[in-house]
């Protein structure tokens, strides 16, 4: 037997009555009662609730698997260390933590003085060194020009002096000949001197033809003297021109032997002109160490980090300071199961913690060539002990579309949201 629900009559008497039948319920002292399907209004909001419910878990559904986010992600960028290049006391520090530089900007003042020093010494020896070879070089240029006109000149020397050799031998050839017949000629005035003396003792000669023959006889004689005389001069001409031949082959040696000078010269100005050289760069280099005094920010950023302080000694190498740029970017780790529709370029929203409400806009620059596990200091060893699957996960880079947002400063290992729209 159904039951049915029970109901109240006009007459106040309680019934039952079923609600398929058609028949209106109602109630004691008022109008008849219907359930709240059958109200008009109560349906209606209950049709539109379920088709909105339909709508947004639909939307959602929609959301869902065209979006691919994750919580474990974070904001990199670049953190550039300032350094000394220098040894050198620290003279003023003109940044302090967290104030803003830009490329160009004196950071640290070292002091310079020494390094000034050394490049007044440095440019000094540069000078001098110059000026060692200007003359080295003025040299090259003497003996060259007179290299050649020398040998000439020496060889016609040589000749010459040949040529007197040759006459004074001559001479000499012809006074020894003259001296010949000198004595000759004065042997035989003598014996016809002393023949006439005994003649004259016989009286077969007068004295006049005796005294004749005693003036030949002193003539000849000084002939003789003269000629033995000449012969002397003649050989001590030869002498002479035999020892200027001499001289003058000498100096054709000495000029033949010019091009070695030459030579030398010339390598003696190289040389100076490598010693140029390497003073001048020792010019740079003390040049170079004398900028290294001012420390300047490589480029625009943010102090951070920084250990220096005035009159501190600090070394080649000591970390002073460090920059933060503005350029920063996300580095987010999806999972590997999230990455099957995930390609560069795609659309990214960024949702930082530190900013509630303000929403970044970015896309997908690339996708890390293997898990960050991979990378670690320490990667797991799969194929020893127990293996168990855990799902890895790949660090994505993402890159703001908008400049820098004054108002909003980011940095590094601040936390973020990504939302990637992969479809």
């Amino acid at each position: 037997m159904r039951r049915t629900p029970a109901s109240w009559t006009a007459a106040g008497r309680r019934v039952h009555a079923d609600p398929s039948d058609g028949d209106e319920l109602v109630s004691k002292g008022g109008p008849p009662f219907r359930p709240w399907y059958r109200r008009p209004l109560p349906l209606a909001l209950a049709i539109a609730a379920c088709l909105a419910f339909a709508g947004v878990s639909l939307h959602y559904y929609r959301y869902v698997l065209a979006h691919e986010s994750t919580d474990d992600a974070f904001v990199e960028g670049h953190v550039i260390p300032v350094s000394s290049k220098v040894a050198s006391l620290v003279a003023r520090v003109a940044v302090d933590d967290n104030q803003r530089v830009v490329a160009g900007e004196v950071l640290v003042q070292l002091d310079p003085r020494d390094f000034e020093t050394k490049l007044a010494q440095a440019r000094a020896n540069l000078a001098a060194a110059a000026a060692k070879h200007r003359a080295a070089a003025a040299h090259v240029r003497v003996v060259d020009t007179t290299a050649g006109a020398g040998v000439e000149q020496a060889a016609a020397g040589v000749r010459t002096a040949e040529r007197q050799v040759e006459g004074a031998q001559s001479r000499l050839a012809l006074a020894r000949a003259q001296v010949v017949a000198a004595e000759a000629e004065a042997t035989r005035a003598a014996s016809e001197a002393q023949r006439y003396d005994r003649l004259l003792q016989y009286h077969a000669v007068s004295t006049q033809e005796r005294d004749n023959a005693v003036a030949v006889s002193r003539t000849t004689a000084a002939n003789l003297e003269a000629a033995q005389k000449a012969a002397q001069a003649a050989e001590d001409g030869l002498r002479q021109a035999e020892a200027q031949l001499g001289q003058a082959r000498a100096q054709l040696t000495s000029a033949q032997a010019a091009p070695d000078e030459v030579a030398y010269s010339r390598a003696q100005a190289e040389q100076a002109a490598a010693e140029i050289g390497q003073l001048e760069a020792a010019v740079q280099q003390a040049e170079l160490d004398l900028s290294y005094t001012k420390v300047t920010a490589p480029e625009a950023g943010r102090i951070t980090r920084k250990t220096v302080e005035a009159g501190a000694y600090v070394q080649v190498g000591q970390p002073l300071l460090a920059i933060v740029p503005d350029r920063m970017w996300v580095v987010a780790n999806f999972k590997e199961v999230q990455l099957r529709d995930m390609r560069p370029g795609q659309p990214v929203t960024i949702e930082v913690d530190a900013y509630p409400g303000r929403t970044f806009r970015g896309h997908v620059d690339s996708i890390q060539a293997g898990s960050g596990a991979r990378f670690s200091l320490l990667p797991p060893e799969n194929a020893t002990g127990n293996y168990v699957k855990v799902v890895q996960r790949v660090p994505v880079k993402i890159l703001f579309d908008d400049p820098p947002d004054p108002g909003h400063p980011l940095g590094p290992g601040m936390s973020v949201v990504p939302t990637v729209t992969v479809r």
